[in-house]
C-alpha cells in the first residue's frame, strides 16, 4: 500500500499521524509511507527521526489583523493545491491521510478531486479550520473525542476512535515505574508536573511555588516537575536558592525523557490538554489537573480539559487562577456528592499555607482525605481512553482502499 500523510505544526498533530503509519507499516511491511508538511512545523524533527521521507508545501492561516503576511497567506492559499497535485501524481498513493494543521487543506483537497480515498484524523474536541474545510470532500473523519461529532456535517463519515499513541501508557505497573526511577520508599504520592518541552512560564512558576509551600514540608510526597529548555537555567537557579536541591522528594528536571514511566508512577499530573496529553494521561488512567493554554487556536485546549471535566474525570485551572483567585468553574462532579463523605480540603495544619484554591486543591488530591476523590477520578478519565485507535484507523483505510477499487465506495 502506498501512503501519504500530511499533519503538521504542532506535535498534536504529527504523532498520530506517525504512530497510523507505524501500525500500517507493521500490518503490511511493503507499505510505502510518505509525509507531507510544512518547512517550518515540528514534522521536520519527528519525521526524519522516525524515518519517514517529508515533502514540503508551504501553507499558513490568516491573521485576523492587518498584516502583510497575510498577503503570503494568499498566494499559498492559491498556489498548494496545485503543488500538491503535482506531489499526488508523481507519488500515486492509495489513500491520503490528514491529521490536522493547515497543509491539509492543499493535499487532501487535492487527493479528493482526482478520486484517491481520503481520511482525517481530528484530535481535539472542537474541530480546526482545516478539518471543517474539508469535512464534506473525504471518504472518512476519525474522531477522538464523541462529542466532535456536534461540530461536523456528513454524520455517517464521522468514526469515533480515541487518539493513536506512539508509545505504551498502560504497559507498566505503578511498583515498577517507581523503581526504575529511584522514588523513595517513604514516598506515597507522586505529582508529576510538566508544561511542555519549551515549558511554560506560569506553570513553572506555581509549581517552584507549591514546593516551597508544600511539598518541601510533605516528605511523604515525591514531585517531579519537567521545567522546560526555555525556561530550565532560571527555574533551576531558583530551586537551588531555595534549598529545594536539598529535598529527596523533590526533583526539578529540563526534560522527561521517560515519560511512560513517570505517567505510571504517578498519581497526580498537573499538566496543559494538548490531545496527545490529554490522551495520554487518560490512556495512564491518571488523575488530571489541566492547565490549559491560552496561547491556542480558538483555545481549544479549554475545551479539551471541559470534555473530561464535565464528565467528572479531571480538574481545570486555567493560567490566571495560579497566582490566586477562585478556583475554576470546571469543578469534578463526583467530587461535590454529599454522598462520598468526603471533602475538598486537606487538615488545617498550620504550616498549610495555600496562596490559591489550586494549591489547596493539589494538596486534598495528595492526601488521605483526597485518596477516594482520586481514584474516583482515575476511573472516570479511563473512559476517555482508547488504546486500539491506531489499529481502528488501519483497518478502515484498509477497508476504504478496497472499496474503492472495487468502485462501491463506503
Amino acid at each position: 500500500m502506498k501512503v501519504l500523510m500530511t499533519g503538521g505544526g504542532t506535535g498534536g498533530h504529527v504523532n498520530p499521524a506517525l504512530a497510523i503509519a507505524d501500525t500500517i507499516k507493521t500490518n503490511i511491511p511493503g507499505s510505502v509511507i510518505e509525509f507531507v508538511g510544512t518547512s517550518r512545523g515540528i514534522e521536520n524533527k519527528l519525521v526524519a527521526k522516525a524515518g519517514y521521507r517529508l515533502h514540503h508545501i508551504e501553507i499558513r492561516g490568516l491573521r485576523r489583523s492587518l498584516s502583510l503576511s497575510n498577503i503570503k497567506t494568499a498566494y499559498y492559499v492559491l498556489t498548494s493545491p496545485a503543488k500538491a497535485a503535482k506531489l499526488i501524481n508523481s507519488f500515486k498513493p492509495d489513500v491520503v491521510i490528514g491529521t490536522g494543521g493547515y497543509v491539509c487543506w492543499p493535499v487532501i483537497k487535492a487527493a479528493a478531486e482526482k478520486g484517491i480515498p481520503t481520511a482525517l484524523h481530528e484530535s481535539n474536541a472542537v474541530p480546526g479550520v482545516a478539518v471543517k474545510m474539508l469535512a464534506s470532500k473525504v471518504d472518512r473523519i476519525y474522531l477522538n473525542f464523541e462529542s466532535t461529532a456536534e461540530f461536523l456535517p456528513c454524520k455517517e463519515k464521522l468514526l469515533h476512535v480515541g487518539n493513536p499513541l506512539k508509545s505504551s501508557f498502560s504497559g507498566v505497573t505503578k511498583k515498577e515505574a517507581r523503581e526504575k526511577l529511584g522514588v523513595p520508599e517513604g514516598c506515597r504520592y507522586f505529582l508529576l508536573s510538566y508544561g511542555g518541552s519549551l515549558g511554560a512560564e506560569k506553570i513553572n512558576g506555581a509549581m517552584l511555588r507549591f514546593m516551597k509551600n508544600y511539598t518541601s514540608r510533605h516528605p511523604e510526597i515525591y514531585h517531579l516537575h519537567a521545567s522546560g529548555s526555555g525556561e530550565h537555567a532560571e527555574c533551576a537557579a531558583e530551586f537551588a536558592a531555595a534549598g529545594l536541591d536539598r529535598c529527596e522528594n523533590l526533583k526539578l528536571v529540563e526534560y522527561i525523557y521517560d515519560m511512560p514511566y513517570c505517567m505510571a508512577a504517578s498519581d497526580v499530573v498537573v499538566c496543559r490538554a494538548g490531545a496527545m496529553t490529554v490522551s495520554e494521561v487518560s490512556a495512564a488512567g491518571k488523575c488530571a489537573v489541566f492547565v490549559p493554554s491560552p496561547n491556542v487556536t480558538n483555545n481549544h485546549q479549554y475545551k479539551n480539559a471541559k470534555v473530561l471535566c464535565d464528565d467528572g474525570a479531571a480538574f481545570v485551572f486555567e493560567e490566571s487562577e495560579l497566582e490566586g483567585g477562585a478556583e475554576s468553574g470546571l469543578e469534578n462532579k463526583s467530587e461535590n456528592r454529599a454522598e462520598n463523605g468526603f471533602e475538598n480540603k486537606v487538615e488545617n495544619k498550620s504550616e498549610n499555607k495555600f496562596e490559591n484554591k489550586f494549591e489547596e486543591k493539589l494538596a486534598f488530591l495528595l492526601s488521605k482525605e483526597g485518596d477516594e476523590c482520586r481514584r474516583e477520578t482515575e476511573e472516570r478519565i479511563k473512559k476517555f481512553s482508547s488504546p486500539n485507535a491506531a489499529k481502528l484507523i488501519y483497518k478502515d483505510i484498509v477497508e476504504l482502499v478496497e472499496g474503492k477499487k472495487k468502485g462501491t465506495g463506503r
